[in-house]
């Protein structure tokens, strides 16, 4: 189970602290153990969106509630389309109308002086509704807003038979399970924290301690705060853990 742990903004002061604390703990706890650091960690979901409209149009329906879970593809939100949908209808029409003419004048060009030109201009026309059908496929498209992942629902920005605009939030979703672990981590740890090196997390959530480890680095130390932020993900299932738990996270090097 993949889970992601913001650690953000660590400061010189947060690692001082927690050296101080390191010093205070009694001899053999895990903290105490030399070279241990321990920082602050928070769960962050690796998906996660706010759904907006793509239309101007009155919403017919939400299919979605707070903690509801989807699966991607679902369709979360609908709009009154019906004038869409009729010029929709209309452009497939005039396409068969068309293309219909051209099969025509495409069988009897030999038979007419003027054929060859009939049949070029049948082929424009062919040409024009289906360029005018694909752009009302498009118009059609945005009556409903699907889920980009399976997830599941965390706010609800809008109501039924409510008039949304182009860009309007609608949905704040996110993928409850594939959670990643982000840290930041003092500069110095860098001689032994890299990609595969364990840590253990305990979130103040649960009350548990979950084992994980390192799986990228990111690209830069920030020279104010002499910190490195680290990706992580906690090793096995744990399905109670959810985004936004925060909690302590210590690494120790080999």
């Amino acid at each position: 189970m993949r889970l992601r742990i913001g650690l953000a903004g660590l400061t010189m002061a947060l690692c001082a602290s927690s050296a101080l604390a390191q010093k205070s703990e009694p001899a053999g706890s895990p903290t105490a153990a030399a070279g241990a650091t321990e920082v602050r960690a928070q769960l962050v979901s690796l998906h996660s969106a706010t759904l907006s409209s793509e239309m101007a149009g009155r919403i017919d329906g939400i299919a979605t509630r707070i903690g509801d879970h989807f699966k991607k593809g679902d369709v979360l939100v609908s709009f009154d389309c019906a004038v869409p949908r009729t010029q929709l209808a209309r452009a497939q029409a005039v396409l068969t109308q068309v293309e219909r003419t051209y099969e025509i004048n495409r069988r009897t060009i030999t038979q007419k002086p003027t054929g060859q030109l009939e049949l070029d201009i049948a082929a424009a026309d062919v040409l024009k509704a289906k360029a005018d059908l694909a752009a009302t496929e498009a118009v059609t498209s945005k009556c409903s807003v699907t889920a980009p992942f399976a997830g599941m629902t965390v706010d609800r920005k809008a109501h039924e038979f409510e008039y949304a605009i182009p860009g309007q939030p609608l949905l704040d979703v996110l993928d409850d399970r594939a959670l990643e672990v982000e840290l930041t981590a003092p500069s110095r740890a860098l001689a032994w924290l890299k990609p595969g090196a364990s840590f253990q997390v305990r979130i103040d959530d649960t009350g548990k301690t979950y084992p994980g480890r390192v799986t990228r680095l990111g690209g830069r130390v920030d020279p104010a705060s002499q910190s490195v932020r680290a990706i992580g993900e906690i090793i096995g299932d744990a399905p109670e853990l959810m985004a936004g738990m925060s909690g302590r996270l210590s690494t120790t090097p080999p």
